[in-house]
This record gives C-alpha cells, sequence and structure tokens, in this order.
C-alpha cells in the first residue's frame, strides 16, 4: 500500500484494503488477547503480595476470556468463501401486503447491522409493492466477514403481528425468503460460466428509485440454464455496468449452491440432511401477543423486538456458527411453530 502507484488500479487497491480489513480483524484482536495474557501472568505475582490487586486481576482475567471466546468465534469462520463481501437477497413471500412490507423491514434490519459493523451497503436491485414494502431487494454488504457471519441467515423468515393493513385489528402472518451468497471477484476460476449456458434479457428498470434509468433498456437479467438461476441488476445508468454486477451476482449464487453442495455431501456421511437453505423456516418474529424472536435452529431467543430490528444481530450469528461447528440437532419447533 506504500507503493507510489498503488491507487492506480483503483478496484485492485479497494480489494487489498479490503483484505487488509479481514486479516487485521484477527490479527489485533489476538495480538491485544497474548498483551493481556503477559500482564495478567505480571499481575498475578504482584496480587500474590498484595491483596488490593485482586478485584483487578480478577477484571482482566474476565477480560481475557472474553477476548479468548471471540478468538474462538472467529475460528469457526473457515468456510471456503467466509471471507469474501455478501449478497443478501430479499423476498417478500405468503402474506400479501404484510409480506411485502415485511421484506422491507429485513431489507433496513441488515443494512442496520451492516452500519454497526462499518460496512458498506450497496443496493443492486429492488423491486417495489404497488401497495406498501418490496416484492424482492438484493443488497452488496461489504465488510470483514460479511458471508461468514451472514450466510447462516438464508431460509425463511416468520413474522406475527397485527396487521396495519387490516381495518379489522386481525392478526397476520407474514414470511420473506432470505438468500445469502459470497461476491465472488471475476478472476476467481473456482466458478467457470460458459455463455452457452447464460440467456441474457434486457428490459428497462422500474419501480422506485429507477426513474433515473427508465428510459432507455438499461435493466440486464441473466438466466443460467444449467442451474436454473436468475439474477438481475438496474442500479445503474450503464447497461454496462449492469451486465458486470449482474454477471458477479450469478457466481456468487452458483458459488453458494457449490457450498451447500459440499456441505450436503458431507452431511450425508452422517446420515444427516443439511439444516441450510432457501426455503427452511429458521426464525420466527413475535409482535403479537407478545414481543420475541426466536431462531428455530439454535434456540436462540431476544426479548426485544425492535432491537433484532435495529440490526442487534450478533448473538444469533454467534450461536448459528457455534451450532453449525457442533453439528448439533435442531432446536424443537414447539409453540413457536
Amino acid at each position: 500500500m506504500g507503493q507510489a502507484d498503488f491507487w492506480n488500479d483503483n478496484e485492485k487497491a479497494q480489494a487489498t484494503v479490503a483484505e487488509l480489513k479481514t486479516v487485521n480483524s484477527i490479527l489485533k484482536p489476538l495480538e491485544e488477547a497474548l498483551a493481556v495474557g503477559r500482564d495478567l501472568e505480571a499481575l498475578e505475582e504482584l496480587a500474590r503480595e498484595d491483596a488490593s490487586l485482586e478485584s483487578e486481576l480478577s477484571s482482566e482475567a474476565d477480560r481475557l476470556e472474553k477476548l479468548v471466546d471471540a478468538l474462538e468465534l472467529a475460528s469457526l469462520l473457515s468456510g471456503p468463501h467466509d471471507g469474501c463481501d455478501a449478497l443478501v437477497s430479499i423476498h417478500a413471500r405468503d402474506g400479501g401486503t404484510d409480506a411485502n412490507d415485511w421484506a422491507e423491514m429485513l431489507l433496513r434490519m441488515y443494512s442496520a447491522w451492516a452500519s454497526k459493523h462499518e460496512c458498506a451497503v450497496e443496493l443492486l436491485d429492488r423491486q417495489d409493492d404497488e401497495v406498501a414494502g418490496i416484492q424482492s431487494a438484493t443488497v452488496a454488504i461489504r465488510g470483514p466477514w460479511a458471508y461468514g457471519y451472514l450466510k447462516g441467515e438464508t431460509g425463511i423468515h416468520r413474522l406475527v403481528r397485527i396487521s396495519p393493513f387490516n381495518s379489522e385489528g386481525k392478526r397476520q402472518t407474514s414470511f420473506a425468503a432470505v438468500d445469502v451468497a459470497p461476491e465472488i471477484s471475476d478472476d476467481d476460476v473456482e466458478v467457470e460460466l460458459k455463455d452457452e449456458d447464460i440467456r441474457e434479457d434486457v428490459f428497462r428498470a422500474s419501480g422506485a428509485g429507477g426513474q433515473h434509468v427508465n428510459k432507455t433498456s438499461s435493466a440486464i437479467r441473466l438466466t443460467h440454464f444449467p442451474t436454473g438461476i436468475v439474477v438481475q441488476c438496474q442500479s445503474e445508468r450503464s447497461q454496462h455496468k449492469n451486465r458486470a454486477t449482474a454477471i458477479k451476482m450469478l457466481r456468487a449464487r452458483i458459488a453458494r449452491l457449490q457450498e451447500e453442495r459440499r456441505e450436503a455431501e458431507q452431511l450425508a456421511r452422517y446420515k444427516q440432511q443439511p439444516k441450510t437453505g432457501f426455503g427452511s423456516q429458521i426464525r420466527n418474529y413475535f409482535l403479537h401477543p407478545d414481543q420475541r424472536v426466536k431462531d428455530q435452529r439454535t434456540g436462540h431467543y431476544v426479548g426485544n423486538f425492535q432491537s433484532v430490528l435495529d440490526g442487534n444481530l450478533d448473538g444469533f450469528f454467534d450461536a448459528y456458527l457455534r451450532w453449525k461447528a457442533s453439528g448439533s440437532a435442531p432446536a424443537a419447533v414447539g409453540d413457536d411453530a
């Protein structure tokens, strides 16, 4: 980074800066833990001669324990793409207008989490509903270990609340599907794309945020025949830029599919079924009759609905990583079904 021509290739430079952040996210906590360990050893010697230092010794021991715990959690981010940025797609499912509104709430929730962790968020595609909320949206969340933390969010998210769109004030259950894929760079040889396997459709952008580009056919939709994956992008004025972004999105979805297949093969050796995947109900969010959010796989529970919607998701991410590493069976659905 100190070389004079470092910023001549801006895209490559940004990738290097991102890699540095990822490395430092491990090295700096490790160096801090080692330093605290050395200080703790010296403090223990002093505390044997001065009993007044025992409270400080206990406090430093607790601090070291938390640092080591965080490092152990980071060590679980060992997947082939865990260090990549993440592409998060959200789709409204059953529930009508409530589901469209719920999908937009989830979009804000993940954006809020990204903001709390100093991750950049780029809106790649958004299809607004005519009444409220969104039909679908895709955002890129870029930061250290973004995909590693967010990958466990893939699945169906269920909301139970008194519907703001129902004049009778009835309780409504609505669903939204979340899919998370790693953002794969163009030079990643692990994902091979053949021109004959892809159909490209060009169309005019539409909906909120698309008015500035809907005078020309700049939006791109790609269909990958071997996998059936369909992606689209309409965020840029340039058709060329939208095509490049759509290719990245397609690479990411295929990489995610390959990872799921590897996981399924590994789990099949132990006669288990994969616990992740698009279409599985993973978490319930309740606003009625009481407020709570519970993950159906890990059993992790939060009694403050709004806190979760404000992006405080680390507890769910940590619980998922530990649950997956332990190979535990899913928590019982019980009354939350």
